[in-house]
């Protein structure tokens, strides 16, 4: 039987700020890297922006699985209406990291580019090199990426709100310390 706890513990606090610089990391990298056009071999900015998106993809896999087992209960002095977006907004989090993370590596793969985890270890090829699919697959992968920038928009609008106008220390549960 799982006992809900009433804050985040380390673990989860670790693997949420994780999270957290790593999208404020790879965000810029994928917006300001150049275009690798058919036939170039990508660079280091490519190879950071895949690296990086593979450590999201497992830290996030990492922090599902950790919120399945360690459950943290609903915040009590949160209105129902206030609980419920709270839970869609994280299960939306989690699915639109997972989708913005696949879908890039989907697109490295179609693209037959062969990549290297931090230079260290070859990334496995989701898929043979297709450029239909390539082209296809790099489509949901912006939208993937823009759904996910709105969550996080939501995510720290509603944080904020937390902090400044409701002033209920709801974010206290999930802040360092």
């Amino acid at each position: 039987m799982t006992t809900l706890c009433l804050r985040y513990g380390r673990t989860a606090k670790i693997l949420h700020w994780t999270i957290v610089g790593l999208l404020a990391v790879q965000y810029p990298i994928g917006w300001l890297m150049p275009d690798v056009h058919r036939g170039q071999a990508p660079g280091a900015p490519m190879t950071f922006h895949v690296s990086i998106g593979i450590a999201i993809l497992a830290l996030i896999v990492v922090r599902f699985v950790w919120r399945l087992t360690h459950p943290v209960a609903p915040e009590t002095s949160l209105v129902a209406w206030q609980r419920l977006s709270s839970e869609v907004v994280h299960w939306m989090l989690y699915i639109s990291v997972l989708a913005t993370t696949l879908t890039g590596w989907l697109f490295a793969s179609f693209r037959g580019w062969s990549l290297k985890l931090f230079y260290l270890v070859s990334l496995p090829m989701l898929a043979s090199d297709n450029a239909a699919a390539g082209k296809a697959i790099d489509g949901l992968h912006q939208a993937a990426e823009w759904s996910l920038l709105a969550l996080i928009g939501i995510h720290l609008a509603a944080a904020l709100a937390h902090i400044f106008v409701y002033r209920d220390r709801v974010m206290q549960r999930m802040l360092p310390g």
